[in-house]
């Protein structure tokens, strides 16, 4: 069991890892778009280039915000049945949908999406606006790069579950962080 509780704070770490990745893409896109705003209206001047920088570091906080999200137990679901169920109850579903669920979807997504990037890279595609930005493939490498770790988000889904159902860890929210206990 040592080694499932090695494994699921270190499968933790890397999620939170991704939300601070996501945390800062996000204060560089509220940034990009300020900077857009205020040299649109007092300097009736547009850049291309950083209007699609907005929709590519919202792509990472997406992308990277979901294994952040899954770990933290913040994720969409039918909240109105799953909070009235016991711990034990929680693990299973968590369990069960990470292994049917997360997991595999993950692994269509870096399967498809690493492709994606790849014929991107290959055709040398860029913007198709004058001024945009070139080599579109690296943000279509986020795609895959994400997939991993929400398939590594879903793993830690599995090794908490198994901690829960042990008996070691609950699905309590701590005040402090809103980490799971």
């Amino acid at each position: 069991m040592r080694w499932i509780i090695k494994l699921d704070e270190g499968l933790a770490r890397l999620s939170t890892f991704c939300g601070w990745i996501a945390c800062i893409a996000m204060i560089l896109m509220t940034a990009n778009v300020f900077y857009d705003v205020v040299a649109r209206y007092a300097f009736n001047s547009v850049s291309i280039g950083m209007q699609e920088m907005e929709w590519h570091l919202y792509s990472v906080v997406f992308l990277l915000g979901i294994p952040y999200a899954l770990r933290n137990d913040a994720h969409v679901r039918v909240d109105v049945f799953y909070t009235n169920w016991s711990n034990t109850t929680k693990a299973w579903v968590n369990l069960i949908g990470a292994i049917i669920f997360v997991i595999p979807f993950a692994y269509l997504i870096a399967n498809y999406g690493y492709s994606f990037a790849v014929d991107s890279y290959n055709m040398g595609e860029g913007s198709g606006d004058p001024g945009g930005l070139p080599n579109r493939w690296i943000i279509k490498a986020v795609i895959p790069f994400a997939a991993f770790f929400i398939a590594t988000a879903g793993l830690n889904m599995v090794t908490f579950a198994l901690r829960v159902i042990s008996g070691e860890k609950s699905y309590e929210v701590e005040h402090s962080g809103g980490d799971l206990a």
